[in-house]
């Protein structure tokens, strides 16, 4: 069944395709900010962005937007078989990064909340936004955002299907912002027990809802 919505998305008009990208887009983010909330740990996604925070002191909504970088990146591993309309991913990135930043306000009117149960729902919550964004934008088959374009380049060009890619990408970036904010804080920064429990879900719960 998830797979028929996903081609009745495509087979929409291109009106339709661009309303439920900017949606994903959106819960994406929505489920970024839930983590931030939490304190438990950065969802994997915004693990690099929240770091180039933590230690440069950089909103965190302009840092997600040089995560434009993963364009370079596709280009190198696609080569040839790079489609130039995936440039348009600067121009996502710069809009991810807003919404990241509105959603951060959004939740910013939440108390922090202390008991561990709730911060463990939240995160779990997170997760499950983040997946369900990623659901939603990705068959709108627009433009991806420069991560998970950079996924998509590796899950192409390799066949390993695209939910594995993530897992072990999210776990990346993890390790990346773990080394990074020990050396330059000397504490965990944005790594967190919740970090590492949405680096092993989100792409599993994105296997599930796409099966």
């Amino acid at each position: 069944m998830k797979s028929e919505l996903h081609k009745k998305i495509r087979e929409e008009n291109y009106a339709i395709r661009f309303l439920v990208y900017i949606v994903g887009l959106f819960i994406m983010t929505l489920g970024i900010s839930l983590s931030v909330k939490s304190n438990l740990g950065v969802s994997p996604v915004s693990s690099i962005p929240y770091t180039i925070t933590c230690i440069t002191g950089l909103e965190m909504g302009k840092a997600t937007i040089l995560f434009i970088v993963l364009v370079v990146m596709q280009i190198l591993i696609l080569r040839k078989a790079f489609q130039m309309k995936n440039l348009l991913q600067v121009v996502v990135g710069v809009i991810f990064g807003y919404f990241t930043t509105f959603s951060n306000y959004l939740f910013s009117f939440l108390p922090t909340p202390e008991h561990m149960t709730v911060r463990l729902l939240m995160m779990l919550g997170s997760t499950v936004l983040i997946a369900v964004g990623i659901f939603f934008y990705l068959p709108a088959d627009i433009v991806p955002l420069a991560g998970e374009g950079a996924m998509k380049a590796v899950s192409d060009t390799t066949h390993i299907a695209f939910n594995k890619v993530k897992v072990g990408f999210d776990i990346s970036m993890v390790i990346i912002s773990l080394i990074s904010c020990l050396v330059a804080l000397g504490t965990l920064g944005s790594v967190g027990v919740g970090t590492i429990i949405a680096a092993v879900l989100v792409g599993s719960v994105l296997g599930v809802i796409t099966a």
